[in-house]
């Protein structure tokens, strides 16, 4: 089978609009948007910006979208972040990167409170790149907010997790000593 053949699938979003995907253009929408992470690495985003938005002229996608709101968070654009970010969820609610973005932002905002309920979100996710970040962020709330066994907890599911993570390890650590 030649994989270059486009492919046509219809997949309803929850807004109940319709959206024809398109196998290749999938593909090569995500080829770009690895083109823009490879430059964003490099501490690039401006660069990375027109790149992402190129990916998601080709095809939406939800890792464009957050990858996309990533970027902006770089130039403290947390408005444009965020609703980056409610755009991948649009796309895809099973991938908690979005969610767990959206909470970092809210945080950076201040808004401690909005947060929780995102890194909560992005808790239960299914899709998740990395599933221990939610809980380290909000060990990391936590504590800032003095609520140490909250963050205790938090920290110890995230080694669960991801054994052996450096900063939920050294966060135990220094946690531990403030309750003793």
């Amino acid at each position: 089978m030649d994989t270059d053949v486009p492919v046509k699938t219809e997949t309803v979003l929850t807004s109940g609009q319709p959206v024809v995907e398109n196998g290749f253009l999938k593909r090569r929408a995500l080829q770009i948007c690895a083109e823009a992470e490879l430059l964003h690495a490099q501490g690039k985003t401006a660069h990375a910006i027109p790149i992402y938005a190129k990916s998601l002229r080709v095809q939406p996608t939800a890792e464009a979208h957050c990858l996309l709101g990533w970027a902006y968070s770089a130039h403290k654009r947390y408005d444009l972040a965020i609703r980056e970010c409610l755009k991948s969820i649009a796309i895809d609610s099973d991938f908690g990167n979005p969610y767990n973005d959206i909470g970092s932002y809210l945080v950076s905002q201040g808004k401690h409170e909005e947060a929780i309920v995102w890194f909560e979100r992005a808790k239960r996710a299914r899709n998740c790149d990395s599933k221990h970040f939610p809980y380290m962020n909000l060990g990391r709330l936590y504590a800032s907010r003095g609520w140490l066994l909250r963050a205790f907890r938090e920290f110890e599911k995230a080694l669960t997790l991801r054994p052996g993570e450096k900063s939920c390890l050294e966060a135990l650590a220094q946690i531990k000593r403030h309750l003793a």
